[in-house]
């Protein structure tokens, strides 16, 4: 039995198995164009954490400077032997040359040291010069936003008062840059602000420029007194290591929201960007290694634990301040990589300081670890080269034998590490910034005093004339003021 039309469907089928003609291959529906994406457009400003990653940037120029050859000098480096009656050649703000038969240049101004000894700028790597000026009244009192336990949102530089005479004082005796930290009352306290101490009418002025932030960060007594007090965690020290875990979770998790919003942008895709947290920023400023964790803690199973909370989350612990048990773990700090920011005799004043000893910087220099001295205070800031001194004296009694130019790195190279600042100031390097003081004597004498302190090549401090420094605001009226409350008397 025949079906009507067979033979034309098996021909057809045999046709288009073939391939078909041109005509129908012709009709057949090309594939759709790609899809256009427009280019995805800003955030409005603000609302992108790294689209301005700096909104509050240095504005410190160094003033020209002349050139100037300081010859007769005994120079003592951090990072190279005694030099006895050598010269250091400076110009443009930077160090020249250095060394025992350095030509001195048609023009430059000499100064004969006489003897006098001459080491870099001194360089504090915690101080609250200017969150806690003097006068030390509450309504000056602005280091420590004592409302949260996690105020890692804050910047210090918010609350310097440039006007503070605490710089002058400390440019006295030698200070030339230094950390402005937020206190130690909560777990996280805020960025720091590295200056140089240079006088201007506003912190941005005194802002040592290209320096990274820092995060304060605090263990132990500090956080779980002044909230345990308050009635709210933390209270104790499980408390504290349970806030830190708990932030550094969700500072991972704004990270990762951040990054798949990134990622859509690219590919072109639609996308909702996360909300900008200001504490989170800074979080994620740690983890993503721009900012440096300078963390208050005192007892040495402290500080393993917050080692180990960095290895938890992934950033790293810049430098352990106080550090007073930091010689009971010194292998672990040097195999972190974590310098201590000490004291030289400071300890019993609280249980945390019970175990200080005055060896602590030398064993952790013969450790092979990294140690500086610091102030933490507006009167020890002025004597932080009788601090090396008194350092350097316990462990040489010890058999450890410090020598000076390592005591000077306690107080010059290494806070400069500390700060991120060492390709800058911190040593007389050739091509460093021309930060120098002249000594009336050996620095490590107690009867020394800065005679003369340049800081980019400009004479910033000479203790012979009154005109450097500058006097701040506050200090112009004062001695009018003690004339008539004499007078009253």
């Amino acid at each position: 039995m025949r079906v009507p039309g067979a033979a034309a469907f098996i021909a057809a089928m045999a046709f288009v198995a073939l391939g078909g003609s041109s005509a129908i291959a012709a009709k057949s529906t090309p594939d759709p164009a790609p899809a256009k994406t427009e280019a995805a457009k800003p955030l409005p400003p603000g609302l992108d954490p790294e689209a301005n990653p700096d909104p509050y940037p240095s504005t410190y120029r160094p003033t020209p400077s002349p050139m100037v050859a300081i010859i007769n000098a005994d120079i003592l480096d951090a990072s190279a032997p005694e030099i006895p009656r050598g010269t250091l050649l400076m110009a443009d703000g930077k160090i020249v040359a250095v060394g025992p038969a350095v030509a001195v240049p048609e023009g430059a101004k000499v100064i004969d040291a006489k003897g006098r000894t001459v080491t870099p700028g001194l360089i504090d790597p915690h101080s609250h010069l200017g969150v806690y000026p003097s006068p030390q009244v509450e309504a000056m009192s602005d280091g420590n936003e004592a409302t949260d336990p996690n105020t890692a949102q804050v910047w210090a530089e918010h609350s310097i008062w440039p006007q503070d005479p605490g710089f002058q004082h400390a440019l006295a005796g030698g200070v030339t840059s230094l950390q402005i930290l937020p206190g130690s009352a909560n777990l996280f306290g805020g960025r720091s602000a590295i200056i140089k101490n240079v006088w201007s009418d506003t912190a941005q002025g005194m802002k040592f420029p290209g320096a990274p932030y820092g995060l304060k960060m605090a263990c132990g007594e500090n956080p779980k007194r002044v909230y345990g007090s308050k009635g709210r965690a933390p209270s104790t020290n499980m408390g504290n290591v349970a806030g830190y875990r708990a932030a550094w979770i969700r500072a991972r998790d704004y990270k990762r929201k951040w990054d798949d919003y990134r990622a859509k942008v690219t590919r072109g895709e639609k996308a909702d960007p996360p909300l900008r947290d200001l504490q989170l920023d800074t979080l994620v400023g740690v983890l993503e290694g721009k900012i440096r964790i300078q963390n208050h803690c005192y007892r040495a199973d402290e500080m393993a634990q917050m080692i180990d909370i960095s290895h938890e989350f992934g950033f790293h612990i810049t430098a352990f301040h106080h550090a007073t048990e930091s010689y009971k773990i010194a292998a672990l700090l040097k195999r972190e990589g974590i310098c201590s920011v000490t004291w030289a005799e400071w300890f019993g004043f609280k249980m945390e300081s019970f175990d200080a000893i005055e060896e602590n910087d030398a064993i952790l220099q013969r450790a092979g670890a990294c140690v500086t001295l610091s102030s933490d205070d507006e009167n020890l800031i002025q004597h932080l080269n009788v601090e090396a001194a008194l350092a350097m004296a316990a462990g040489n009694r010890a058999g450890l034998a410090i020598t000076r130019p390592e005591a000077m790195a306690w107080i010059s190279l290494n806070p400069a590490k500390v700060l991120a600042i060492e390709d800058k100031t911190g040593s007389l390097t050739p091509g460093k910034m021309a930060d120098v003081v002249i000594w009336s004597g050996d620095p490590f004498s107690v009867y020394s005093v800065a005679d003369q302190v340049y800081i980019d090549g400009n004479l910033a401090w000479d203790v012979r004339d009154p005109v450097y420094p500058p006097k701040s605001d506050f200090m112009l009226g004062q001695p009018a003021a003690i004339a008539i409350a004499g007078g009253a008397s």
